[in-house]
């Protein structure tokens, strides 16, 4: 950003305080469509703001590899979650591409590395894990207030990895993986044998349970990992197998609120099979006609028409993995620099090549 463009912005900021002008907006940061957090090819991570041809629009350091970002609704204000099990999030002003908060876990936390905003922007929804309880909780932050943390939510269920607030619905709706873990094992899964992952859907003010739905126990060793929300309340889901694979799992699922169970997705089993149990990202397209899951480990993304529950396809992209909704289709990023664009015929169309390793998500505007 030039240093005339940022004193600019500088200035505007500060007569906004005094009530001379409207806030700042997501324009102001070069009306990015997408976030996503990379590797340059120095080694170093940064956040990166794209349009959605793939140009970007800014990129702002991180002081180590990143993983998600929460968005907020109007100002331009990014989130950038340190890759789990990290204890430090940062509320980056991507107009000035300056640091505006470190969000620091309690003692005895650590987040996901996925968090999210109320419709208003007023407050930010924070996976966490209780390491030493080995439960899961959600943080609440006053965004309106240096983002201080004023409360912490049951998350009901163990190791929330990623959650969406529904703006229409007014409510949390959480991936609770069931993997726990602890920070002196590093990354190892302790639970593998008991775990029991779930889809809840929580009250944002109390955290009481709305509603829980739990895969049947023959798929309780499916990690419900990451999540996409429909405009009519449909939820995407993709889940990760932990242990060996015996034989093709379903890695795609849906849901809705009231549904006593989750509905399945799954390709031919040797198609099935080069996803390798793993779930990256997920995504619906744009119109909610296609519903797509990435895996990084095999090197694929899967779509599906939601209406038929017909898989349409697979698309062969080493390393995919981060994956939003882009018009009628869907963007998907990979560790390669490349940004691709799915349709319902299901051939990738390059958009744009970086010289820049995408990390696991895109998080679309």
């Amino acid at each position: 950003m030039r240093p005339a463009r940022r004193g600019f912005l500088r200035a505007a900021l500060a007569a906004s305080a005094t009530g001379a002008l409207p806030r700042l907006s997501w324009a102001d940061a070069g009306a990015p469509a997408y976030l996503a957090a990379a590797k340059t090819p120095d080694g170093h991570y940064a956040l990166h703001g794209l349009t959605a041809a793939g140009a970007a629009r800014f990129q702002i350091p991180l002081p180590g590899r990143g993983h998600a970002a929460a968005a907020h609704p109007s100002q331009p204000l990014a989130v950038a979650f340190a890759r789990r099990p990290g204890v430090f999030a940062l509320v980056i002003d991507c107009a000035l591409g300056e640091t505006r908060a470190r969000l620091e876990a309690p003692p005895g936390r650590h987040f996901y590395g996925h968090g999210a905003f109320d419709a208003e922007g007023a407050r930010l929804y924070t996976c966490e894990n209780d390491f030493e309880a080995g439960e899961g909780r959600i943080g609440v932050w006053d965004a309106s207030d240096s983002f201080r943390r004023i409360n912490e939510l049951p998350s009901g269920g163990v190791g929330p990895h990623e959650l969406l607030f529904d703006r229409a619905q007014g409510r949390l709706i959480v991936a609770n993986g069931g993997v726990q873990t602890h920070p002196d094992s590093g990354r190892a899964k302790l639970n593998l044998p008991m775990m029991r992952p779930n889809l809840a859907y929580l009250s944002p003010e109390t955290g009481a349970a709305l509603e829980i739905i739990e895969p049947p126990k023959a798929l309780r060793r499916n990690s419900i990992r990451h999540l996409s929300l429909r405009a009519d309340g449909a939820i995407g889901i993709a889940l990760q197998w932990q242990g060996d694979l015996p034989e093709p799992v379903p890695l795609l699922a849906t849901h809705r609120f009231g549904a006593p169970a989750l509905t399945f997705l799954e390709a031919p089993e040797p198609e099935q099979l080069r996803l390798q149990g793993y779930g990256g990202s997920v995504a619906f397209s744009g119109d909610g006609a296609l519903l797509g899951v990435t895996s990084p480990r095999g090197g694929r993304a899967h779509l599906f028409d939601i209406e038929s529950s017909t898989f349409l396809g697979a698309a062969a992209l080493p390393d995919v993995c981060g994956l939003a909704s882009h018009g009628d289709g869907l963007l998907c990023s990979d560790g390669l620099g490349g940004l691709h664009r799915l349709g319902a015929d299901v051939a990738p169309t390059t958009l744009k090549r970086h010289n820049l390793a995408w990390d696991n998500h895109l998080v679309g505007l």
